[in-house]
This record gives C-alpha cells, sequence and structure tokens, in this order.
C-alpha cells in the first residue's frame, strides 16, 4: 500500500511540473492590414502628440469606441490578398501602437503607418493578410 502512495504522489508531482511547464496559449485574431503614409498627426487618440512610426489606425473590428487607443498589437503577415504581390510578407512581426482611428469603408482591420507594413510585408502589395494579438 505504502508503494503506491508512492507512486500517486510521484505522478501528481510530474502532472503539476507539466502544467507549470506548458507554455501561455494565445490565439491571434485573423484580418487584413493596409497601410497609410505621413503626416501621422494629428491622430484620433492623441491630437498632436507625436507616437512615432511604429503606429496603426483601428477599423470598427477593434475600435471599440476609443478603447483600442494605446493598445499595443503584434501584427504578422500571413499571406497575400491579391495576385499583385504573390509573396508578399517577409517572415517577422511587428508591434504597433494603435492612435487613430480608421473610418467605415477603410479596407483593413489595422491600417498600418507605411513603416510597420514595410517591416513585414513587401508595400507594393497594399493589402496584406495578418495575424494580430493584443500585447
Amino acid at each position: 500500500m505504502e508503494r503506491m502512495g508512492f507512486k500517486i504522489r510521484v505522478l501528481m508531482v510530474v502532472m503539476v511540473a507539466v502544467v507549470i511547464c506548458l507554455p501561455s496559449v494565445t490565439f491571434a485574431a485573423e484580418g487584413t492590414a493596409t497601410f497609410y503614409t505621413p503626416p501621422y498627426v494629428p491622430s484620433s487618440c492623441n491630437g498632436y502628440q507625436n507616437d512615432g512610426v511604429m503606429i496603426a489606425a483601428a477599423s470598427d473590428v477593434i475600435w471599440g469606441n476609443r478603447a483600442a487607443c494605446g493598445r499595443n498589437y503584434r501584427v504578422k503577415c500571413i499571406g497575400a490578398t491579391n495576385q499583385g504581390v504573390p509573396q508578399p510578407c517577409k517572415g517577422n512581426s511587428v508591434v504597433v501602437k494603435i492612435v487613430d482611428y480608421c473610418p467605415p469603408g477603410c479596407h483593413g482591420t489595422i491600417d498600418l503607418s507605411k513603416e510597420a507594413f514595410s517591416a513585414i510585408a513587401n508595400p507594393d502589395a497594399g493589402k496584406i493578410k495578418i495575424e494580430y494579438t493584443q500585447v
């Protein structure tokens, strides 16, 4: 009986260790990205404050009546949306801060600054498929 108790305790320790060591899983949402060009001020969130160039405008999908202002998103290109540039992705991601609103009729889920878009994809594509996660 004592041996059985020992085995159960060892099994429990192993199970706890596995759970603790598992990486947290975050699921990315999918959408599209376009880009806009300077001047980047004024912005809907911060007026004439200069927020740099790793910025973006949020469409209604994430805008939330200004709730998106100041949020950071990791954005990764996952594919083309047209035949113009069949493989636009550069294989990396970029973190951008939401500083503006992309009004109804916006052609992307996130409208990236040209610099942010260029960091993850060929700007000649104009519009790309993306994964994005709030960070």
